[in-house]
C-alpha cells in the first residue's frame, strides 16, 4: 500500500497563498487517484479536490472551486495543493489520500492515508 506524507501547513491570514505537498512512497504513484481533504475542530472531514491518476481530471468543492488548483508530478510522487485567497474558514488539517476511484469525494472511498499537515489562520 502506499504511505503518504503532508507538508506546507503553517500559520496563515487571510488572503494569504499557500502550497501544499504530499509524497508518496511504497507503492506507484500513478497508479492512484489522488485527494485532499480537511478536517477542522468539530467538523466531519470533508472533500476538498481530486485528481484523477495523470492529472488529466480535477474536481472541487464548491468552497474552494476557483481559489485551489489540485496538481500532481508522478515523476516525483507528489501531489500538491496550491491555495489562493484564503479564508478563515480553511483552517484545518489537511489530509492526503489515495484512492482507485475517479474523483471520490467520500472518505471511505480512499485506501491510504497521510496524518495531516495543519493549516491555521492568525488573523
Amino acid at each position: 500500500q502506499v504511505q503518504l506524507v503532508e507538508s506546507g501547513g503553517r500559520l496563515v491570514q487571510a488572503g494569504d497563498s499557500l502550497k501544499l505537498s504530499c509524497a508518496a512512497s511504497g507503492h506507484p504513484f500513478s497508479n492512484y487517484a489522488m485527494g485532499w481533504f480537511r478536517q477542522a475542530p468539530s467538523k466531519e472531514r470533508e472533500f476538498v479536490a481530486a485528481i484523477g491518476w495523470s492529472g488529466e481530471s480535477t474536481f472541487y468543492a464548491d468552497s474552494v472551486n476557483g481559489r485551489f488548483t489540485v496538481s500532481r508530478d508522478n515523476a516525483k510522487s507528489t501531489l500538491y495543493l496550491q491555495m489562493n485567497s484564503l479564508e478563515v474558514e480553511d483552517s484545518a488539517v489537511y489530509y492526503c489520500a489515495a484512492s482507485v476511484r475517479l474523483g471520490a469525494t467520500m472518505p471511505s472511498s480512499y485506501d491510504a492515508w497521510g496524518p495531516g499537515t495543519q493549516v491555521t489562520d492568525s488573523s
